[in-house]
């Protein structure tokens, strides 16, 4: 039966139609709202995902309150909804899970690969995993959300946020104006710049140092050279008794030696001074991170011992209702051992608008420049409650201040504004110096961890021997453990609010700030994908991993997480090898209130090379079956030759509607594999040319509502005949089939495939003029589409077929089978 999109919901409140970007939701018996329509049915307050109640009390209210209203049961009361929730803790759990939170692996997925690979894609790459990094035990209390008997599904949310309130008490304080006086941070800070100072003018003396040695050692060399050049040429012309012309040549050789001579001291002095250069930055770099260092550690204590003293008199916590019978977390006085946090970043927080306010906050403060650190920081910090949303609006400032892209003055003096950013300027300081410093005017502990990251230039399968792919990044301590925070991967640019999620909104409301708010306190075990630190603690896993079982790890990016996406087999690592017949299969899953809106796509390349895309004239991709059967996405690899290939997969969350609009779509790449076909025995025929794309019927549900009667897979047995059959769930019009095989042309084809509309179902039927693999295209329209209707992948048919109305439209793609024809079938 159609399922209708998931993200095509309608808002409890209001009725009209609410899509993925404004929604709240699913919330009781999976209803939705507009994010302007999530407030208190009684008192209009804006409710978030952590203020909200439901009625517990009467099962069809929907409904949603803040904490004044939401209606209460007497002492004692026991009602069917609680007897409910009773049974559904109670519920058997299944053994078969998709566990949407975990981005590992996972021991079985209902729903096979097109094409039949089988059992033997368990262990594709022959690497059986960590336990930390393919599954956790179910015995974890993160991650592990998705669990519950289908029967329960009604109460998951409930059940989420207990959950979360439980797991961590989000205790609010007093602000940091209440027991430390600005004056008093200043005067330190003013103190920290003196030094800051020296240390800059240090560093500059030392340049000029170096420079005048430079210049004055060529000098020597150039001088001693030049001298032992004209010597030569006197020489020459003294000894030499030929005529005038002669002496000319002499005269033309000799300044063109001393031009080359010039040309080439000037080239090694820019290598030297390159060089020194590069070793000085190198030290300035280590000076800077130590000096900031101590200082944050001097600005720690002052605050601490403030805070200390105020707490003596006063209560530094403010009153709030999730501390009511609870021991609220104070903040430690001294930076804790590195650990696991006990809790995951979606018990924290589980969608960024949370953050909208100060969010809000950093995006204003970042539009003006500030003197001194200390009036930074009381703009970011100065309504913040608590640990998280000071870290939160510091994150949010480096990543839309852009520092990469500012202009410094070439006299940056440290009492300037810009001043307070010189380092960025000078190369000697990082976002993540700069976010420890930050974090320490605000009372955070944070540190600065270096090691290897899968960065820029990376490809899977390549070996950590060297310093090309050292990193930094940082770990702050908040919600009670110490947690990852990348500023750089995590900051973005300015961008169209056409093409940036709805986060961050600037003074002018067409525009957004866009960043990946997956590099905030990132997960371990999600993290550990793409950065390995140089100490083992900072790992933050309960079994840390090797550098060997880090460069074997999946080649995975944010948006793999972001998206919910986990492998639907055991033992995947960056290296897939394929069989004697040049297959491999790389299968992901995806969470099912994604399967509606999630596009795939996928390139093939040769491994050493960025420009080969074919092999004897056909295009690798013609080597590659995507298909999608539930949950399931499916990339079958047939190898044309042996070598090794490089597989990048690509997605994209959008609805039909925006599918079909025939806008440009905008792939990110979610994962990298290295293809190694080490022996080939079998020769491999491209697929047929086909429109690109998934191959399958599910792509003609999802976009047209178009369900499959007699084929839902892929991949199709048939004889010298066949006939497909759907069913339409909403009008459809000016069906089209297409039949492609390879040698053959599709004109000379035509003849062989028709179709016949009755009622709601749709028939096509093939008579194929020989034995072999044929591919179908099918197309299709919405009655009363618009004209010139494109598809994103230019799949439109260029056959124009006249309407009811006499206009003409173009038809856009639907699905495609591959099928193999035999009369053994």
């Amino acid at each position: 039966m159609y399922r209708p999109n998931f993200y095509e919901s309608t808002c409890l409140r209001c009725s009209e139609t609410v899509y993925q970007v404004d929604r709240v939701g699913p919330l009781k018996d999976f209803t939705f709202f507009h994010s302007g329509c999530f407030k208190c049915v009684h008192c209009g307050t804006k409710l978030t995902l952590k203020t909200y109640f439901n009625n517990q009390h009467k099962q069809d209210d929907k409904e949603v309150y803040c904490s004044s209203h939401v209606p209460k049961s007497g002492p004692g009361h026991l009602d069917q909804t609680s007897v409910g929730i009773r049974q559904a803790l109670n519920a058997p759990r299944t053994n078969k899970f998709v566990n949407e939170q975990i981005r590992g692996t996972r021991t079985e997925v209902d729903g096979g690969s097109a094409g039949g690979l089988g059992s033997r894609q368990s262990t594709p790459n022959g690497y059986g995993g960590r336990g930390e990094l393919s599954s956790p035990s179910q015995n974890d209390s993160d991650y592990k959300y998705g669990r519950f008997d289908a029967s329960a599904l009604h109460i998951a949310h409930a059940l989420k946020q207990t959950e979360i309130q439980k797991a961590y008490n989000k205790a609010r304080e007093k602000p940091i104006d209440f027991y430390l006086a600005r004056e008093e941070q200043a005067h330190l800070e003013m103190k920290h710049r003196k030094e800051e100072d020296d240390l800059y003018r240090k560093f500059a003396r030392k340049r000029e140092e170096e420079d005048r040695k430079i210049q004055n050692e060529f000098q020597d060399e150039w001088e001693r050279e030049l001298q032992r050049l004209t010597h030569k040429f006197e020489k020459e012309l003294a000894t030499s008794r030929r005529n005038r012309d002669e002496a000319n040549i002499l005269t033309l050789r000799h300044e063109q030696q001393k031009e080359d001579l010039e040309k080439n001291m000037t080239l090694r002095r820019s290598k030297k001074k390159e060089s020194i250069t590069r070793k000085m930055l190198e030290h300035e770099r280590y000076e800077t991170a130590a000096l900031v260092d101590r200082q944050s550690s001097e600005m720690l204590e002052l605050i601490s011992a403030r805070r200390s003293e105020y707490m003596q008199s006063e209560s530094i916590f403010l009153d709030d209702e999730f501390s009511e019978g609870a021991v609220p977390i104070e903040y430690p006085l001294n930076a804790p051992v590195p650990a696991p946090p006990a809790v995951s970043k979606f018990q924290i927080y589980t969608d960024p608008i949370e953050f909208e306010d100060v969010d809000r906050i950093a995006i204003s403060v970042a539009q003006e420049d500030q003197k001194t650190f200390t009036d930074l920081v009381r703009q970011l910090v100065g309504r913040c409650t608590t640990d998280i949303e000071k870290a939160r609006t510091i994150f949010r400032w480096i990543t839309v201040k852009n520092l990469n892209a500012m202009h410094f003055d070439d006299d940056l003096r440290g009492d300037t504004p810009m001043g307070l950013l010189r380092g960025i300027k000078y190369g000697t300081e990082s976002y993540h110096v700069l976010f420890k410093r930050l974090c320490s005017y605000a009372g955070l502990h944070c540190v600065v961890i270096k090691g290897y990251s899968k960065s820029a230039g990376y490809q899977p399968g390549v070996k950590f021997q060297d310093s090309r792919f050292r990193n930094s990044w940082n770990a702050v301590y908040v919600a009670g453990a110490w947690r990852f925070v990348q500023c750089n991967w995590g900051a973005r640019h300015l961008v169209n609010a056409k093409e940036a999620p709805k986060q961050g909104r600037g003074k002018n409301d067409s525009l957004r700030y866009e960043y990946d708010d997956h590099y905030f306190l990132t997960d371990p075990r999600e993290f550990i994908y793409e950065f390995y630190p140089l100490q083992e603690e900072w790992q933050l896993l309960k079994r840390p991993i090797t550098l060997r079982e880090f460069e074997n790890l999946p080649f995975v990016r944010s948006l793999f997480f972001r998206y919910g996406l986990h492998f639907a087999d055991e033992g995947y690592g960056a290296v897939v090898f394929t069989d004697d017949t040049g297959a491999a299969t790389v299968r992901i899953a995806m969470p099912t209130d994604m399967q509606s809106c999630l596009i795939f796509h996928y390139n093939l390349k040769f491994y050493d090379s960025d420009e080969e895309l074919s092999y004897d004239g056909v295009s690798l991709k013609r080597f590659v079956m995507q298909s999608v059967i539930g949950n399931i996405v499916a990339f079958r690899v047939h190898a044309p030759c042996s070598g090794a290939f490089l597989l990048d997969i690509f997605a994209n969350a959008v609805t039909p509607q925006e599918y079909l609009t025939g806008e440009p779509m905008k792939f990110k790449s979610v994962c990298k594999f290295k293809i190694c076909c080490e022996e080939l025995q079998t020769v491999m025929v491209p697929l047929p040319d086909c429109a690109s794309g998934e191959w399958g019927p599910t792509k003609a549900t999802r976009l047209f509502g178009l369900i499959p009667i007699t084929h839902q897979d892929p991949l199709i047995f048939a004889g010298r005949s066949l006939d497909l059959q759907f069913r339409m769930s909403r009008p459809l019009t000016d069906f089209m089939a297409t039949l492609h095989k390879n040698g053959i042309e599709e004109k000379k084809l035509a003849k062989y495939v028709t179709h016949s509309t009755l009622d709601d179902i749709v028939t096509f039927i093939i008579n194929f003029p020989e034995e072999g693999q044929y591919g179908l295209d099918i197309y299709t329209r919405e009655l009363g589409a618009p004209q010139h209707h494109y598809n994103n992948n230019n799949n439109s048919s260029n056959n124009n077929n006249n309407s009811s109305s006499g206009e003409k439209h173009l038809l856009t793609h639907c699905c495609k089978y591959l099928i193999n024809s035999s009369k053994r079938n």
